[in-house]
């Protein structure tokens, strides 16, 4: 297979737009129907709350997904799966957009998130064929600048659609967005995975490549520390529209400007990584970003089990956590993945739905701490942010002076 490896001498290589695209998937399937959870609600006939379970219901269906996927790019190559799981996504956005109850949208939401799953997974996969540990690290940044303008502009479109053509569309658009990446999978996107020696998909085999994963500590650290950090995130997500636009005030079709602002927190931080990765370890700037978070979160439970909190802080410390993650997962990411290359897809599986399974832990725990405030949100983000500090304190900062 003569595939270039690395990031070419463009910026922006076709491949990596590409990826972008397909990682994207995730963000703009949440952020672009969050605007919608009041209307959705009152249209389905369903309880106050229950449109943040769909939400958990998405972050189930990207953990088991990932699962899936991730051993079968290993086996068969990676486009296969691509096209597969894309098709199930969009066969499960149509199957959304024609809900008539909150428990078929949940069931179509998991589905989604099954077929979802793959561009994710499969991406990172990708990334980790062409690249070593500093370009990948590089290459996780560069993909932040392409798939952050999904929690910039998802919430926009959504926010307009909710007061437009109305909520439904916005699964359509979904739709045709994963038509638009099949193509563009088939005409533009090489093979990066030789298969000539893979064996066949033995159960036996796949759970002894995941028991070994589970056994590296290394591995374990970075996937658990910056996959906690990015719970926060998914927290946030889950939370942040009744914080911002019922406690708040924000207008649900402004809301994506706010959302937007911490997006840009977030490309921002993962833009100054990649210049910093010419000088310095992925490793160092992830190991320093953890304060972040962690300071982040604690500031913002202060504020609101003191009754100090104004939406200006709220958005300041938010800005702040959502902004240090874009030091945090690409280089998280890149570190967890740098010595399993051959088994790239299985270990990219692996940090993804154990990353979605922690999202899914504060999804859920969004949806049962409402209590009418912050301050389930604020707690949350407290215990994501001190927790991913203390895990990699535990787990991988005693390793770090034997990686690059």
């Amino acid at each position: 297979m003569n595939l270039p490896s690395g990031l070419d001498a463009h910026r922006f290589p076709g491949w990596l737009l590409i990826l972008g695209a397909l990682t994207a998937i995730g963000p703009l399937s949440i952020d672009m129907y969050l605007p919608a959870f009041a209307v959705l609600e009152r249209d389905l006939a369903a309880p106050a709350g229950s449109a943040e379970m769909t939400l958990a219901g998405f972050f189930i269906g990207m953990a088991c997904g990932q699962l899936l996927w991730g051993p079968l790019s290993d086996r068969f190559g990676r486009k296969p799966p691509l096209y597969a799981g894309l098709a199930l996504f969009a066969l499960a956005s149509l199957g959304c957009a024609l809900a008539d109850s909150i428990t078929g949208l949940t069931g179509w939401r998991i589905l989604q998130a099954l077929g979802g799953s793959a561009g994710m997974v499969i991406g990172r996969a990708v990334v980790r064929d062409r690249c070593g540990a500093r370009e990948s690290a590089r290459a996780f940044s560069t993909l932040i600048l392409v798939m952050g303008l999904a929690p910039i502009l998802a919430p926009i479109i959504g926010g307009w659609m909710v007061t437009g053509p109305g909520w439904r569309a916005i699964f359509f658009l979904l739709l045709a967005f994963a038509l638009a990446c099949l193509l563009a999978i088939r005409l533009g996107l090489q093979e990066s995975h030789n298969i000539l020696h893979e064996p066949p998909l033995d159960a036996r085999r796949i759970a002894g490549d995941y028991a070994s994963l589970f056994a590296s500590r290394a591995f374990l650290g970075y996937t658990l520390s910056g996959g906690l950090a990015m719970a926060g995130m998914f927290a946030y997500i889950a939370g942040s529209p009744f914080v911002l636009i019922q406690l708040g005030g924000i207008a649900p079709q402004h809301f994506g400007w706010a959302f937007g602002i911490n997006a840009l927190g977030f490309i921002a931080a993962s833009q100054l990584n990649a210049r910093l990765l010419k000088n310095r370890a992925p490793t160092a700037l992830l190991r320093r970003a953890l304060w972040m978070p962690a300071s982040a979160g604690l500031a913002l439970a202060a504020l609101t089990y003191t009754d100090t909190a104004s939406l200006p802080l709220i958005m300041l410390c938010l800005f702040l956590y959502v902004g240090s993650l874009g030091f945090i997962a690409p280089n998280s990411s890149a570190t967890a993945l740098a010595t399993h290359g051959q088994r790239a897809g299985t270990a990219s599986a692996l940090m993804g739905a154990l990353q979605f399974a922690l999202a899914t832990l504060t999804g859920v725990g969004i949806s049962h701490l409402h209590d009418g405030s912050a301050r389930p949100l604020a707690l949350i983000l407290a215990v994501c942010g001190i927790g991913a500090w203390l895990l990699h304190r535990w787990l991988v900062h005693p390793h770090d002076r034997h990686l690059t």
